[in-house]
Order: C-alpha cells, then structure tokens, then sequence
C-alpha cells in the first residue's frame, strides 16, 4: 500500500470512527469471498456497513479520533462492522457468526464504551432502533384508537336502539 493510499485509509477509518455509534471488532479468517459478500449484504440491509481494516492503521485512526479502544483486539485478521445504530451491526455479526465459525467477535465499541464478546452477543439481542420507534408508535397510538372506539360507542348504541324501535313499529 502506498503512503498516500494509507493516509486515504486512515482518513476513511477516522470518519467511521466518528460518525459510527457501533463498531464492533471481528476476525475474518477463513471466509470466503461470497461469505463476506454475504455478511456485507446483511448487514447493508439493516443499516450497517463492513470493512477489513490494516490493524496498524486502524490503531493510527482510533488514536487520531481519541477513540478509547482496547489495542489487544487489533491482531490478526481484523475486520470492523459499523452502524450509526447501536444494534445494527452487532445483531448482524453476531447472526452471522452463530451460522458461520470462521467469523468470531472480538470485543466492540459503542457510544464510545468498550465491549466485550459477552456484552456485544448482549446488545445484539436488543431490538433495533426502527423496532422500538414502531412499539413506541403502536403505544402512543392505542389510546387515541381506544378514544375513538369509546367516542363512538354511544353513538352505535343509539343508532341501534333507534332501529329497533323503528322495527317494532313498522
């Protein structure tokens, strides 16, 4: 790799580090080509990107952005899955992981906490952010849709009583 191709990396993984709210830390050894395209559709899909990162040049990025990072977990085939939303893109390795042995989670950073294998298979099993917008829709909605059967029901109510009695006479 070139010095100006490695400036260019370290500039793109810098950015990551920045905007991503989940970086979740992998080892990719003996994955396929189609596996990792695989892995990158997943998780493209639910919001979250992946990259195979240089470990030196990852550290150089983590350091440049003040990013508190465990250096241990940049050795060895290193690959990051990124997401701006905290779930995305553990849920999608660790998924991926439990169907595939060749890719094993390290440790991962969000929200600029430090986490290890047991709290990132922790935080994949949270529901994505999309998920718990939709339960807080469906909650804030119910008591309008209950309003509203609880508005009408006199109404109804009355209509009937009115029909009956319309029937009876007839």
């Amino acid at each position: 790799m070139l010095r100006s191709e490695k400036k260019t990396f370290v500039s793109e993984l810098e950015k990551i580090y920045q905007d991503a709210n989940s970086v979740i830390i992998t080892h990719y050894h003996g994955l396929t080509v189609s596996q990792i395209t695989n892995l990158r559709k997943t998780l493209r899909e639910n919001g979250a990107s992946f990259k195979i990162v240089k470990n030196t040049l990852s550290k150089i990025a983590a350091t440049n952005v003040k990013l508190t990072y465990d250096p241990e977990v940049f050795s060895g085939p290193t690959a990051i899955a990124y997401s701006k939303d905290p779930v995305a893109a553990a849920k999608g390795v660790v998924e991926f992981a439990k169907a595939n042995d060749n890719l094993k989670v390290i440790g991962g950073i969000v929200n600029d906490k430090i986490l290890n294998v047991g709290e990132v298979q922790q935080l994949a099993k949270l529901p994505s952010l999309d998920q718990l917008r939709g339960k807080i829709v469906g909650i804030l909605q119910a008591p309008a849709a209950n309003l509203v059967r609880i508005v009408q029901a006199p109404a109804g109510s009355l209509a009937r009583v009115v029909q009956a009695y319309s029937e009876k006479n007839s």
